[in-house]
C-alpha cells in the first residue's frame, strides 16, 4: 500500500482538518511548516476568493496544502418551506429586534463545479479533498490532468468502496464523533454511522488505499490508537479551533473553553444537514434535528442574521459551535508548535 506521506508530500500523516468559516490560508500553512498536511475550505469562497487564497498559498513557497470542497447537488428552491422555517424562528427575530428578510441568501455553499476546476488548473494544487462524496467524472478527470492527490469523506464501509472503485487515492474515515458536517452521500440514514475506532479498521479491511481516521482524536495516544487500528493516519479539526491562526470567533472560542464543549449533538438546524457541533439555545429549542429545517444549505439564510444580532451581544445562542466530542486537545497555542507536539 502507497505510504500516507508519500502520497501527500508531507513528513508526518497529519492532515489539520478544512474548517469553513473558521479558519483561512493562515492556518493550513502554520500547520504545513511543521511538516503535516494544512487544509484550506472552500465551499464558501466565491472564484474570486479562491483566487486570492491560492495566491497567498503560492506566494509562501507552496508547501503541500489540501483544497477542499464540498460537491453537494443543490436543491430547487421552495419558498414555501423557507417561509414556514422563518416563522419557526420568528420569536427570536422579535426578541432581538430583527425584521424577518425573505431575500438574506445567508453564507454561500457552492459545489464544486466547472468553473472551480478552471480556476484549481491555473494553481495545480497537489492534494484535493471532497465532501459529500465526489464531483462527476469529467471533473475528477481534469484533477486528474494534473496528478492532484484526491481524497474524500466516507462514514460507512459502502462508501468508502465506492470512493475506492472511482480512484480516489486515500478515504477519509469521518467517525460520528467528528465535529462539523457528516459527510455522507450513500444514505442519510444516522443509524449507520459508526465511531471513529470501529469504523476505521472496517474500512482498512475493504479497501487498498490508506485510509486516514478522523472524528474524537485529539492527542498522541488518540493517534496511536488510530495507527494501531488500521489508519495511515490522522485527520484533526477541533484541536486547531483555539489556534491563533485560526478564525474562531470570540463567542466560538469561550464556548470550546467551557464546560458546554463537553455536550454535542448532531443537528441540522444550521445548514439543514446534520453537523456536530456544541450545544446551545437555537438547538435545545428547534432541534437537534428540526423537520421544518429546508435542506442543505437552505436553513442557514433564516438564521445568519439571528446569529449575527446575538454575536453582537455576546452570544453563542444563534451561532454554529461545530465541534467534535473531544476538544480536550485545543490549546492556544500556535498551530505550528501544537502539531510538533503531536507528533513528539
Amino acid at each position: 500500500m502507497t505510504d500516507l506521506r508519500q502520497l501527500l508530500g508531507v513528513d508526518v500523516p497529519l492532515i489539520q482538518a478544512p474548517m469553513a468559516g473558521a479558519q483561512d490560508s493562515a492556518l493550513a500553512l502554520a500547520v504545513s511548516s511543521a511538516g503535516a498536511l494544512g487544509s484550506l475550505p472552500c465551499a464558501m469562497l466565491d472564484l474570486q476568493g479562491l483566487r486570492s487564497e491560492l495566491t497567498t498559498l503560492q506566494q509562501h513557497g507552496r508547501p503541500p496544502i489540501n483544497v477542499n470542497f464540498f460537491c453537494h447537488t443543490p436543491p430547487a428552491a421552495d419558498e414555501e418551506r423557507q417561509a414556514r422555517w422563518r416563522e419557526s424562528l420568528s420569536p427570536y427575530y422579535r426578541e432581538l429586534g430583527i425584521e424577518t428578510d425573505p431575500v438574506h441568501r445567508g453564507p454561500a455553499r457552492s459545489p464544486f463545479n466547472e468553473q472551480t476546476l478552471e480556476v484549481l488548473r491555473e494553481f495545480r494544487p497537489a492534494v484535493v479533498s471532497f465532501h459529500f462524496g465526489l464531483p462527476s467524472a469529467d471533473l475528477l478527470a481534469g484533477l486528474r490532468s494534473w496528478n492532484a492527490t484526491i481524497l474524500s469523506s466516507a462514514t460507512t464501509v459502502e462508501e468508502a468502496v465506492w470512493l475506492e472503485a472511482r480512484g480516489v487515492h486515500a478515504i477519509i474515515a469521518q467517525g460520528l464523533e467528528a465535529g462539523g458536517h457528516r459527510g455522507h452521500f450513500l444514505s442519510d440514514d444516522l443509524t449507520a454511522q459508526l465511531s471513529t475506532f470501529a469504523l476505521i479498521p472496517q474500512i482498512a479491511r475493504r479497501v487498498g488505499i490508506p485510509v486516514i481516521g478522523a472524528g474524537g482524536i485529539a492527542d498522541r495516544a488518540g493517534i496511536a490508537a488510530a495507527l494501531r487500528l488500521g489508519a495511515a493516519g490522522v485527520l484533526l479539526g477541533t484541536t486547531f479551533l483555539l489556534c491563533p491562526e485560526a478564525r474562531t470567533g470570540p463567542v466560538y472560542r469561550a464556548a470550546l473553553k467551557s464546560d458546554a464543549s463537553r455536550h454535542t449533538t448532531l443537528t441540522n438546524v444550521f445548514s439543514g444537514r446534520p453537523a456536530r457541533g456544541i450545544v446551545n439555545r437555537l438547538i435545545r429549542e428547534r432541534g437537534p434535528v428540526s423537520p421544518l429545517a429546508p435542506p442543505f444549505p437552505l436553513a442557514a439564510a433564516a438564521v445568519a442574521p439571528l446569529r449575527a444580532a446575538a454575536e453582537s451581544r455576546g452570544s453563542g445562542d444563534f451561532t454554529s459551535l461545530w465541534a467534535g466530542q473531544n476538544a480536550s486537545g485545543s490549546r492556544e497555542i500556535s498551530a505550528t508548535a501544537l502539531v510538533r507536539d503531536l507528533i513528539r
